[in-house]
């Protein structure tokens, strides 16, 4: 347990910060405290607009700021202060001989270069530009002499020192340590986006010959796949577009992860349509889907595709969640999980909300609009290495489509051929999905034989299958598939194409008078 005495006091502190969230407070209490503040440039002036007495570093060093404001605090005055030992003589010593003040805190964040280059259209010298020198060298020289100085790389970091500053006199220990560490992290995070911005720039498409991984922990879950698995879920920085991880949670219990493996296919299917789209999941793969002229009518139909798979599920939807699609969820017998939209009308989540009594914890997700997303890298862990590969997300190329039979397929068939196509990328291979009035009404997934899937996904249909159309995600090696899509009532069939038997397929096809379109790229899913 610390002590008083283990404190070590604040006398001199340095702040230098591009973020100035909370920096008054800070620097209040610390000239309060009867701390002196030293600064430099846009952070001395605001504190000087809040009233706060600040010292010039360029006086205290008799060094001007020079070159645009890129040599400001890289000065032995500044460095000999915050590297000297104090239990060495030799080193007191020398700082007095030297009039070097001992610095005990330094508040260092960064310029914020990650912000900078994420920014579309930035150009390569804005980029240069955002790259701290003194910054990180203030950071890392606090951090290693941990035992006698405090450094601060985050606002969020300013209250537990000013609060022992208040009760101790002084920082702890175990604190500095602690800060020690997260500064040391927060250096390798920015020169890792550094060294990313410029393996990017000279890849030209490649991939990169290195490839990091940066994730921080925002939480513990209460467990993993099952109750025995330890878990926690890691955010990833600079994410731009609507995720899950940054949603806000407007109702329920904390999310599971499972309930975040549900939530995260569902958002990925709704976003991939363009009219109001919802999505129902379980257990990793839609067991209902629906495109509609508005969001309940598609909420509806997509409830509709697996009722009984529909209990205990999680909901997609691309538009905000408005009262009559909440009215369509509360249907009796009806039990939701989890639900991610982009928003929530206030009626809609008190109807959602109240009894019976699972909607007192059915979690509400929201995730804000749903942008177009980019085609970023997919990464997928295995043992002792990283997959890394494009996501499978470039729009369906239909002008590369190509009816393939002599039967056409009749014009009222595009939209159901369009709607499965999209949908089986989002099933595990092998995948068939079946279609009806641009609904998902059959799913076959998973299966290690594709007839396998073709005769599940017609089961799930059952008698509405008649007049559907298939899709499955990769070619047919045999006509098997043909013959029970055509005996189920099945009227067309879209498939990548690509086996040695096209021919007897095509011919199968022909002989029930089933059109097929083939669109030469294959959508596995594993």
């Amino acid at each position: 347990m610390n002590t008083v005495s283990d404190a070590v006091p604040i006398r001199n502190a340095l702040i230098s910060v591009s973020d100035k969230m909370g920096l008054a407070d800070l620097a209040g209490g610390l000239h309060r405290a009867g701390v002196r503040i030293f600064s430099t440039g846009g952070t001395r002036q605001h504190l000087l607009e809040c009233d706060i007495p600040v010292d010039d570093v360029a006086e205290y060093t008799g060094f001007p700021e020079m070159l645009d404001g890129r040599v400001k605090t890289l000065h032995p005055k500044i460095f000999g202060g915050i590297l000297a030992r104090r239990d060495r003589d030799e080193h007191l010593e020398a700082i007095d001989q030297h009039d070097i003040e001992p610095i005990d805190l330094v508040v260092v964040n960064l310029y914020p270069f990650m912000e900078t280059v994420a920014r579309p259209g930035v150009s390569r010298e804005e980029a240069i530009e955002q790259i701290d020198i003194g910054g990180p060298s203030l950071v890392r020289a606090a951090a290693k002499n941990q035992q006698h100085v405090a450094v601060a790389t985050s606002p969020e970091q300013y209250h537990e020192i000013l609060d022992q500053l208040q009760t101790q006199g002084g920082t702890s220990p175990e604190l500095r340590r602690r800060l020690a560490g997260e500064a040391f992290r927060h250096t390798a995070d920015y020169d890792r986006a550094i060294a990313d911005y410029h393996d990017g720039e000279t890849v030209a498409g490649e991939f990169p010959s290195t490839m990091t991984v940066n994730f921080r922990r925002k939480t513990m879950l209460r467990y993993g796949e099952n109750p025995h698995q330890k878990a926690a879920v890691y955010a990833e920085p600079n994410v731009r577009t609507a995720n899950l991880i940054a949603a806000r949670q407007l109702n329920g219990k904390e999310l599971s992860y499972n309930n975040l493996l549900d939530l995260d296919s569902a958002l990925g299917i709704v976003r991939s349509f363009s009219q109001p789209a919802a999505a129902v999941i379980k257990h990793n793969n839609p067991c209902g889907a629906a495109t509609a002229d508005r969001l309940s009518r598609a909420c509806r139909k997509a409830m509709e595709g697996d009722p009984l798979s529909a209990f205990g599920s999680v909901l997609g939807f691309n538009r905000t969640v408005d009262v009559e699609t909440a009215e369509a969820l509360c249907a009796p017998g009806l039990f939701i999980e989890a639900i991610v939209a982009p928003d929530f009308e206030a009626a809609a989540v008190g109807l959602l909300t109240t009894k019976p009594k699972w909607r007192e914890n059915v979690r509400l997700m929201q995730v804000g609009r749903l942008d177009d997303l980019d085609n970023p890298l997919e990464r997928r862990f295995i043992s002792g290495g990283l997959l890394v590969q494009d996501a499978d997300r470039l729009p369906s190329a239909s002008l590369q489509w190509k009816t393939v039979t002599e039967t056409q397929v009749d014009d009222e068939l595009w939209d159901d051929i369009s709607f499965a196509w999209e949908m089986v990328r989002h099933v595990k291979s092998n995948a068939i999905v079946l279609g009806k009035d641009t609904a998902l009404i059959g799913v076959g997934a998973g299966q290690m034989s594709r007839v396998d899937s073709v005769d599940i996904s017609i089961e799930k249909a059952g008698d509405r299958v008649e007049g559907s159309v298939l899709a499955s995600d990769a070619f047919f090696p045999f006509p098997d598939s043909i013959e029970a899509a055509a005996d189920a009532g099945i009227v067309a069939i879209i498939q990548p194409g690509g086996s040695r038997r096209d021919a007897e397929v095509i011919e199968t096809c022909d002989k029930h008078g089933i059109p097929m379109v083939m669109t030469g790229r294959r959508h596995f899913r594993h």
